[in-house]
């Protein structure tokens, strides 16, 4: 059974930092692309980053470009994503997601004073 659950949203002040965790299981983790998408309220989902299976080919939106850091650990079978100098408009929902499109059950991040 395909299992991706993401960890680490809460809330946070402008200019704050979290780091999301997406920990896998059910598929071989180590070949697949994966991404973080998230969804603000509403709006549609839009995809923020990827990392390719090794993290040699890293990609982010420019929106998050400089702010945001994708990395992952193929022994643990996780992926992360390190937010830094958040904003309010990074409040969303936001999901990793494996090369097969299945995601996560999401985790929730909101930027606020």
């Amino acid at each position: 059974q395909v299992q991706l659950v993401e960890s680490g949203g809460g809330l946070v002040q402008p200019g704050g930092s979290l780091r999301l965790s997406c920990a896998t299981s059910g598929f071989t983790f180590c070949n697949h692309y994966m991404t973080w998408v998230r969804q603000a309220p509403g709006k549609g989902l839009g995809w923020i980053s990827g990392i390719d299976s090794v993290g040699g080919r890293i990609d982010y939106v420019d929106s998050v470009k400089g702010r945001f850091t994708i990395s992952r650990d193929n022994a643990k079978k996780t992926l992360y994503l390190q937010m830094n100098s958040l904003k309010p408009e990074g409040t969303a929902v936001y999901y990793c997601e494996n090369k097969d499109g299945t995601r996560g059950q999401e985790t929730q991040v909101t930027v606020s004073s």
